[in-house]
């Protein structure tokens, strides 16, 4: 039997039943909307939907919003949660005129013209992965919990005909992982600040049980799109126990010789998160988990080279979206992927003393280094090249990296492309090409980064905040996007968009961890146009604290207050 002397709910619960539940490690938060956009056909009091309610029904009406259908019109209602959320709503209702439940349809929509939206046809709204839209009866003093997906409009629509429901509150239910941001960046720049908000952000949404990419439609632990969440996690939340359960998760789920979500480049990228994450927190026993599997990945990995080094692999060969059907800019990529996690594992396999597999992982590196390869006009390959080193850095800026600023950015590749700009000490390029392409998502009204961005959508393009121009301008949401993205089925939460948090942590604050565990680590600032920065970023042992301000002879003055198990390198 359950104890007798705990005070909390279990303490009455049978054994048996305590033995099968388990703990929801989210929490939930009600938040009111900031605006009613539209209302159209019979609408009374729309505004009272905006006042600080009680969240319990009641049973006198007091000023209720009414939504009352007469003839063929229907009433309906938008509104505006003023940022984007992962969750669902709480409608109180406290009288339908049918007495049995009125059909209202709920629309959700990470966009105005999202939430406004039929399913399917040329716009492709969707109810993939995450139901955003449907029908539910409301009845009589009811409190109905409706929908979880992404979401910041809700358009409400009664359906009943000849009917009339009178509304109390529409909550919106925020469900998150309540955890501090333990690390932090300000800077003399109010845009970059803003833009390494909004990346944590959007990783955050996606932190729930586990680390989806998409809190709307890829609701899903996809592996390879979690290295640019990772290391976003790692610059503001610290130590999380959802990556560590989302990499156990998708090992078991995908049992050897299975590539990783059916991508031979996603279990690449396993290996290589599995080396950041024991590099930066330290922790041994994580690495001793993935061993035996490294084992069997590391092998099978190596049975996919052939004589001249290329690779070999033939399922799931994917880089990014935007590179897709682009063959040879994608066996580039997939090349030096190949690359970087047959290092991940040396290192790894050192670590753990599997001397052999660390033997086959170096002869694996002689021969995929010699591959010579070819990534075209490709930002993203050429990036990955330059970061194992196939390629100068400072070469291929001035003849790739840095042309055209913003544009041939890639939200996924974001942080890899600014990674090989700064080794080729291109800063204030990549300060300039964050303000444009992440900026450009904040100009049109974006709370969290998408999951795809070009920077040529700007031209003519409506705010998604804005009810739709009658074609005066483009809707972004609509318009743009392909493969599995078009159109309103494309996510604008997606938390492999954030690289440039991390990489503002990691190069303007100038924070690099040189030993596992963050017990070695080196401050180099890199400010650019900036006048001062400032931040913190979370190790296993507290916070590092830095300040950094410009001098007037251009030179910076450095502040540091590190963990005493931290050693700094200046």
């Amino acid at each position: 039997m359950v104890q007798r002397d705990r005070k909390d709910i279990f303490r009455v619960m049978d054994e048996d039943i305590l033995k099968t539940g388990k703990e929801d490690v989210r929490t939930r938060r009600f938040l009111l909307p900031k605006r009613v956009l539209w209302t159209k056909g019979h609408v009374e009091n729309s505004d009272t939907l905006l006042e600080d309610r009680e969240i319990q029904i009641s049973l006198a009406a007091h000023r209720p919003c009414i939504l009352k259908n007469e003839g063929e019109e229907k009433a309906s209602i938008l509104l505006d949660y003023g940022m984007e959320i992962h969750g669902g709503i709480r409608l109180l209702a406290w009288t339908d005129s049918t007495g049995r439940g009125a059909k209202m349809r709920i629309r959700f929509g990470e966009s105005v013209s999202e939430a406004m939206s039929e399913l399917g046809g040329e716009t492709n709204a969707t109810n993939d992965h995450a139901r955003r839209d449907m029908t539910v009866e409301v009845g009589m003093m009811s409190m109905n919990q409706i929908g979880e997906s992404g979401f910041r409009f809700v358009r409400i629509d009664l359906e009943e005909p000849a009917a009339a429901v009178s509304l109390k509150t529409v909550w919106a239910v925020l469900i998150y992982k309540d955890v501090p941001y333990r690390g932090s960046f300000a800077c003399s720049d109010d845009l970059l600040n803003r833009i390494w908000d909004v990346g944590a952000y959007t990783v955050h949404l996606n932190m729930q049980e586990y680390i989806w990419d998409g809190i709307k439609r890829d609701r899903l632990v996809w592996v390879g799109d979690m290295h640019p969440e990772v290391t976003t996690i790692k610059a503001v939340f610290g130590q999380d126990s959802a990556v560590e359960d989302s990499l156990d998760y998708i090992r078991k789920e995908t049992p050897l010789p299975g590539w990783m979500n059916g991508m031979a480049s996603y279990s690449m990228w396993y290996s290589i998160i599995t080396w950041d994450w024991y590099q930066y927190t330290g922790r041994k026993e994580f690495l001793e988990k993935q061993r035996d599997y490294l084992k069997g990945l590391s092998e099978q990995l190596s049975a996919h080279i052939d004589e001249k080094g290329q690779d070999t692999v033939e399922e799931g060969r994917f880089l990014d979206w935007p590179s897709e059907g682009k063959s040879r800019i994608v066996d580039a990529g997939v090349q030096v992927l190949h690359i970087w996690a047959a290092r991940s594992l040396e290192k790894i396999f050192a670590v753990l003393g599997e001397d052999a597999h660390g033997a086959q992982c170096r002869e694996d590196l002689k021969r995929l280094t010699c591959f010579a390869t070819d990534y075209e006009d490709s930002k993203q390959a050429a990036a990955l090249t330059v970061m194992m080193g196939q390629k100068d850095a400072a070469q291929a800026n001035e003849e790739l990296l840095k042309q055209g600023g913003a544009k041939g950015m890639s939200t996924f590749m974001g942080y890899y492309i600014l990674t090989a700009r700064a080794m080729a000490g291109d800063y204030q390029g990549c300060l300039d090409c964050i303000r444009d392409y992440w900026g450009g998502m904040l100009q049109l009204g974006a709370t969290t980064f998408w999951e795809d961005f070009d920077i040529d959508w700007m031209e003519n393009a409506a705010r998604i905040d804005e009810l739709p121009q009658d074609g005066s301008k483009v809707d972004v949401h609509a318009t743009y996007g392909g493969f599995c993205y078009q159109g309103y089925r494309h996510s604008f939460c997606h938390g492999w968009a954030s690289g440039a948090t991390p990489w503002l942590s990691e190069n303007v604050l100038g924070i690099r961890i040189l030993e596992p565990g963050c017990r070695k680590v080196k401050i180099e600032p890199h400010l650019g146009d900036l006048e001062w920065a400032k931040g913190t970023y979370p190790t296993p042992y507290g916070e590092i604290s830095v300040s950094h301000v410009k001098q007037a002879d251009g030179s910076v003055a450095t502040e540091v207050d590190a963990p005493e198990e931290v050693e700094i390198c200046r």
